[in-house]
């Protein structure tokens, strides 16, 4: 059995799980709401749970409005007349994340009141739409934007700042439906699965807590963890999953995880959570999670039969098309072969220059999901892949 082989499949099965279509259509098949209904989709997700959406609703769709990254479009939407999709910027926003904004307040301020709102949000929203307060420029979104991620802010800091600026942000539809009633579902990314976080609060509490939206979180970083684990076990192999959620520098992160990993007496283990770096003026290629695969990596002992996959669950770690990376005791010898100088790619923040010469990077495409990150390590040891040599491939 190839081992890398195994991890891709444990990782698929932890995308599936959390699947924006399938996640979508379980919530509201059993939800029965009452016709005719208007559906805003936004976020990184937003064209699966869309397709979720219009899977359960039929004739009662009066109209949908989706707002996702370039390049996570569904054709199949286009098709659809009812359906408008708009693609604008991610990570940072821009004109069109500013057009996308507008679109949606006209929209929901123009809503019959015969219609009921269903909100799908999902990560990345903060970025895709955004109405500027009075006085804000784009300059100023840009910026605040532009700092907070290559500062490596928590979520909660850069939220404080987005809302400062935003229209939307912080309740901003919450305050803009006054006393509707709403249904609002999350795919989440988040520390907690809290609304009044998840895209900024895009959809969170409007300040008063006196509106009418009901709020759910369909699908979680946690829900991928437990299916890894029943994955695994389908494998006759037994993966830990670590209790709490990681966060913080992505170095830190690493080192973590690899002593856990170490320590265990089960065959593999997974955690997710979402870590941050701290970007350099001048870097290179990569995001958080290939930051974080060649962390460990430098790490991994000559002759350790340990093999771990850092992934983002959307399919892109950060602003690459890399969903991130799966590395062995062999990667920085492999990417020295091949030219790269690992400690140069590692200290100037070219993770993915230095994995794609180990020809260890792992590519989905966008995944119709985005509950954050993922890590994924098997030991090398374990039936059913006891006394396999590491393959090199994917």
């Amino acid at each position: 059995m190839n081992a890398r082989r195994v991890l891709l499949e444990l990782f698929d099965a932890a995308l599936r799980a959390v699947d924006g279509r399938a996640s979508t259509a379980r919530f509201l098949r059993d939800a029965k709401l009452p016709a005719p209904v208007a559906v805003f989709a936004v976020g990184k997700a937003a064209s699966a749970m869309a397709m979720g959406a219009r899977d359960v609703f039929g004739g009662n769709l009066r109209s949908m409005l989706v707002i996702t990254k370039h390049g996570h479009t569904d054709p199949e939407l286009d098709r659809d007349p009812r359906v408008l999709q708009l693609e604008a910027a991610h990570p940072v926003p821009d004109a069109s994340s500013l057009v996308a904004g507008a679109e949606l307040e006209a929209r929901v301020a123009a809503l019959p009141p015969d219609v009921l709102p269903v909100f799908l949000v999902s990560g990345g929203s903060s970025s895709l739409v955004e109405v500027l307060a009075d006085g804000v420029t784009p300059g100023d979104l840009r910026a605040l934007n532009e700092r907070g991620l290559a500062a490596g802010w928590d979520i909660a800091t850069l939220n404080a700042g987005r809302a400062k600026l935003s229209r939307l942000k912080a309740g901003g539809i919450a305050r803009l439906l006054g006393a509707r009633r709403a249904l609002a579902l999350f795919i989440s990314d988040v520390p907690a699965d809290d609304p009044d976080v998840i895209g900024s609060g895009l959809l969170g509490r409007n300040g008063t807590g006196a509106d009418l939206i009901e709020r759910h979180v369909v699908a979680s970083v946690d829900v991928a963890v437990r299916a890894t684990v029943e994955a695994a076990q389908a494998r006759g192999l037994e993966v830990e999953a670590r209790a709490s959620r990681f966060d913080g520098d992505a170095a830190q992160v690493a080192e973590d995880f690899l002593a856990a990993l170490r320590a265990t007496h089960a065959d593999g283990l997974v955690w997710g959570g979402e870590s941050t770096v701290k970007l350099p003026d001048v870097h290179g290629r990569g995001g958080r999670n290939t930051h974080l695969a060649l962390n460990v990596a430098r790490a991994l002992r000559p002759g350790e039969r340990l093999l771990v996959l850092a992934a983002g669950t959307d399919g892109t770690d950060g602003p690459t098309s890399d969903a991130g990376a799966i590395v062995d005791a062999q990667s920085t010898d492999r990417a020295m072969l091949a030219g790269c100088d690992v400690e140069r790619a590692w200290r100037e923040f070219d993770s993915g220059t230095a994995l794609e010469a180990a020809e260890d990077l792992v590519h989905t495409g966008p995944t119709g999901t985005n509950v954050g990150d993922i890590l994924i390590a098997i030991k090398q040891s374990a039936n059913p892949l006891r006394g396999e040599a590491l393959p090199r491939m994917l």
